[in-house]
């Protein structure tokens, strides 16, 4: 699954948890840091935000527009918004995640991706 695809994935498991009165704190508290995450790279472009909003209320209708929002923000090469992301799926739906539905696959640069449980990483680039 492409990056972008599992940002979408996770918004939209985060979006129908978030109105289950039976989701957990965590699956909840994940959605809403991924979704500012995500509103940090937006910041300033009102369309963007407006669809990411929209998105939480309507998945199906914003999908295609969030999408194209997502990758001229550049989210397919964010490390962070797609391990939030990843971190929101194994929460909400741990059997698909175990099984590797999704897992990433980059086209083009990254530096310092990391995939896996209980992991530590330092980096420093120059």
């Amino acid at each position: 699954m492409d990056p972008i695809s599992v940002v979408i994935a996770a918004l939209a498991a985060g979006a129908i948890a978030a109105t289950k009165e039976t989701a957990g704190t965590a699956v909840k508290d994940a959605y809403q840091g991924l979704k500012g995450l995500i509103k940090k790279k937006f910041a300033g472009e009102t369309k963007a935000e407006m669809v990411l909003e929209e998105h939480a209320t309507d998945p199906e209708t914003y999908e295609a527009p969030l999408k194209k929002k997502l990758a001229e923000a550049g989210i397919d090469r964010d490390e962070e918004i797609i391990q939030a992301a990843q971190e929101l799926l194994k929460q909400e739906n741990p059997e698909e995640s175990a099984a590797g539905k999704y897992n990433v696959v980059f086209q083009g640069e990254v530096k310092g991706m990391q995939m896996g449980d209980r992991n530590t990483q330092t980096n420093t680039f120059s």
